[in-house]
């Protein structure tokens, strides 16, 4: 399989590249002594990453946020035509050049994950399933195939030797949806990184984002039990950001189906993209130590009508102000708790009920 130099080769033909820039090859023909070259090529496979979905609107984020904690970027995408886009978004800065490549590998087929995992010593899963054919982005049949690749995308860091650690990128929309929560109206429910989407709830009210990464999730530590792998699950809310209405507008609107119930009850929340990102390498940079399991993250609970409604708006869609707790003055049923990330990424200790980040739409 070939490894293509991304970003300082993309006028050459794709098979140049890949022909040139074969990873297993290319340190021999840099200049000095065995010693020095093997001890340069150690040092680098030690801070190489493989990144999924590096294309996607939260993937380039985490990627950008790797190059600049100085990892050097194996970018996993599917198609020539990812290449392409690549070639067009001309978004990877003067900093990152040198640390990126990328290697063709479909993430439904278990030998060319481990193709483009082997030489790297951990991976990040950020790629998603969209059908941009869908009226939301998101079916039925994307929540199936999202569970499989993450499955796949797991075992594939079982076989790989190199790979040590691995970070997937699930959703909050993974934690919130349940209809047999106990209500006490003195004392919000807490949602947290123990809970869990029921399924057959999503099922029953076609929630098939929600479905879809609860599934993957969950086949994911299946993948992983037993296994010497190291799994960390990030579960972000609705990822926004400065460009996230031109380029992440199809999630965004999966996202929100549903979105309604999510206000009334206090569980609609966003995350900055930069957070997200950074929060992806914190608990990939702490699995070593004490991080593990799953981190809920957000910093904004949208909790009126107006904030709702201009998210809509923003994404194209129509929509009436709904009610909201603050509104009339109830209190919402759930209170979002991020504590866990907050002390792996602040040190403070603390359940962030409606953390304020200034950067929330473009």
């Amino acid at each position: 399989m070939g490894v293509l130099r991304s970003t300082q080769s993309l006028e050459a033909e794709v098979e140049e590249m890949r022909a040139a820039l074969l990873l297993h090859d290319a340190w021999a023909w840099r200049p000095g002594g065995g010693a020095a070259r093997a001890a340069e090529a150690a040092g680098v496979e030690a801070r190489t990453v493989c990144v999924t979905g590096g294309t996607s609107f939260l993937g380039f984020a985490v990627v950008n946020r790797l190059l600049r904690h100085g990892y050097n970027v194996r970018l996993a995408i599917e198609t020539q035509e990812d290449l392409d886009k690549l070639r067009e978004m001309e978004m990877f800065g003067e900093n990152g050049r040198d640390g990126v490549w990328t290697v063709i590998a479909n993430v439904m087929d278990l030998e060319s994950l481990h193709e483009a995992f082997d030489g790297c010593v951990g991976v990040f899963h950020t790629s998603s399933l969209v059908d941009p054919g869908g009226i939301s982005g998101y079916t039925k049949h994307m929540a199936r195939l999202e569970a499989k690749a993450a499955e796949l995308v797991v075992e594939a860091c079982v076989r790989t030797e190199s790979v040590r650690k691995c970070v997937l990128t699930s959703s909050l929309l993974a934690c919130v949806w349940r209809q047999n929560y106990a209500y006490d109206r003195r004392f919000p429910t807490t949602i947290d990184e123990n809970c869990w989407s029921d399924e057959s709830f999503c099922r029953d009210n076609k929630l098939w984002l929600s479905l879809g990464k609860t599934m993957a999730e969950k086949a994911a530590w299946r993948a992983a039990r037993g296994t010497d792998l190291k799994l960390v699950t990030v579960c972000p809310a609705l990822v926004t950001g400065p460009g996230f209405l031109r380029r992440n507008p199809t999630p965004s609107i999966a996202y929100l189906k549903g979105a309604h119930a999510m206000l009334a009850e206090g569980l609609l929340a966003t995350a900055n993209v930069g957070r997200v990102a950074e929060a992806h390498v914190r608990v990939y940079e702490e699995m070593s130590g004490t991080a593990g399991g799953r981190y809920i993250c957000y910093d904004h609970v949208v909790r009126r009508g107006e904030e709702f409604t201009e998210l809509q708006r923003q994404l194209g869609l129509p929509g009436r102000v709904p009610a909201t707790p603050q509104d009339d003055d109830r209190p919402p049923r759930f209170q979002l708790c991020n504590r866990k990330l907050s002390a792996l990424m602040s040190a403070r200790r603390r359940c962030t009920y409606d953390a304020y980040f200034p950067v929330l739409y473009e």
